[in-house]
């Protein structure tokens, strides 16, 4: 979808600059939830029912969002409505995202573990993935019981796959050629 991150990259920039100004961790939680609730697929359905104003669309919107819209992201969210952009709120929000996270130096990690981790053992891995991936990382743990045993991380495009189903998978490789 190389295309809705092109149409949205001049948005996530331009709301990007407008919370530099202001809380940035509270205008992301502001655009964690607008990702959330744009990605929906009957606020899209409903958002795009030629029926349904433009300024009744917005409203629905705000209502579903549990932070109130300061004015800027007032005039962000009828913005996107009055253009037909609310499919791309989505996009918007991982950018924005990546925006964040290279002004303060973080990425997002989606670690992925054969097991359930605990609290201790998820802070002591993201300690350790720090050093090792040199900067501030955004951990994100799922269970994925196929990796057998160990632990895979994802940090933007590197993959650090520590898991038994990947040393079997490099074992069987070897034992083929």
């Amino acid at each position: 979808m190389a295309e809705l991150a092109t149409v949205a990259r001049p948005y996530a920039e331009a709301l990007f600059r407008v919370a530099q100004t202001g809380n940035l961790a509270q205008w992301s939680d502001l655009v964690s939830e607008m990702t959330q609730v744009g990605g929906h697929a009957d606020v899209l359905a409903y958002a795009r029912n030629p029926k349904v104003s433009d300024s009744d669309v917005a409203a629905t919107i705000q209502s579903l969002l549990k932070s109130p819209l300061n004015a800027e992201a007032k005039n962000f969210l009828d913005m996107l409505v009055a253009n037909g952009r609310i499919e791309l709120l989505p996009e918007i929000g991982a950018q924005f995202q990546l925006l964040k996270n290279s002004a303060e130096g973080a990425a997002d990690a989606e670690i992925s573990s054969a097991f359930e981790l605990s609290a201790a053992q998820v802070t002591e891995l993201v300690a350790t993935l720090e050093k090792k991936f040199n900067r501030k990382l955004n951990p994100s743990v799922t269970v994925d019981p196929s990796l057998i045993g160990g632990v895979r991380v994802v940090v933007g495009d590197e993959v650090l796959d520590t898991s038994v189903r990947a040393k079997l998978q490099q074992m069987r490789t070897a034992l083929v050629q």
